[in-house]
């Protein structure tokens, strides 16, 4: 504490604001912000199941209109998933060459993963398309309204990601694998996977099991 002070007088003779704090005072603070990353992922996790327990309550309130064995594509789903699972592996080489220090191969790694979650929200954005010019839209039924409200806001999530991962690239582009960075980059690698396994569960239970009812 005393430190931090005799820090602070020092920065404050130099003329540098009170409130500014540098990287290395912020490096104490990575296990509270794992913490309440974890923290956040469980609040998401609560969301998803509410999405989830909504769906399977209304997922056979078609209204007289069309159910998921008319509408669903099984083939474009499956190359929908073949892409977030493969941005989930590729964003593991990235965390990999992390640990290893090569700063342009975890840059690299990053890419390959956006294009691959870029390429997933522009198919799943075809399908909303193609199901509202069929007139399936969120109001026709409760069945389409609880299947756009879970599958959109899982693929919100993933436009966060993408957003977020351009954001971490500048910042490792400009600073470099610093500590801070390092933590950035666990945290999205945390978020990345949890919208792959969260995936996995659309795929399965709103796709899959809505082709078989």
């Amino acid at each position: 504490m005393a430190k931090a002070t005799a820090k602070a007088k020092a920065q404050a003779a130099n003329g540098v604001p009170a409130f500014y704090v540098t990287e290395d005072e912020h490096a104490h603070s990575g296990g509270s912000t794992m913490l309440g990353f974890w923290l956040y992922l469980m609040s998401d996790c609560l969301v998803f199941a509410v999405l989830f327990a909504t769906h399977g309550v209304l997922g056979r309130n078609y209204a007289a209109g069309p159910s998921g064995a008319d509408l669903f594509d099984l083939r474009l789903v499956a190359i929908n998933t073949a892409m977030l699972l493969f941005s989930s592996i590729t964003y593991g080489f990235a965390m990999l060459a992390m640990d290893k220090g090569r700063q342009a191969a975890v840059q690299g790694w990053l890419v390959v993963t956006g294009l691959f979650g870029l390429a997933f929200v522009a198919i799943e954005l075809y399908e909303f398309a193609h199901l509202i010019h069929e007139g399936a839209t969120p109001m026709r039924s409760a069945f389409l309204s609880s299947f756009f409200a879970l599958v959109g806001t899982h693929g919100l999530h993933v436009s966060f990601g993408l957003v977020w991962m351009v954001v971490l690239m500048t910042q490792v582009a400009r600073r470099g694998l610093i500590e801070a960075n390092r933590r950035r980059l666990m945290c999205l690698s945390m978020f990345w996977h949890f919208l792959d396994v969260v995936w996995i569960g659309v795929f399965t239970f709103v796709y899959l099991m809505g082709v078989l009812k």
